[in-house]
């Protein structure tokens, strides 16, 4: 049987990535705030 967890980077990065985050403002957000670090 197949293990239900098959890790795919990519899609990953798509949903979690830095560029995800871009879109939903949370990271225009800490820009605006005047962040040093935006993200890890």
């Amino acid at each position: 049987m197949k293990r239900t967890f098959q890790p795919n980077n990519r899609k990953r990065a798509k949903k979690h990535g830095f560029f995800a985050r871009m879109k939903s403002n949370i990271i225009n957000r800490r820009r605006k705030k005047g962040r040093k670090v935006l993200s890890h």
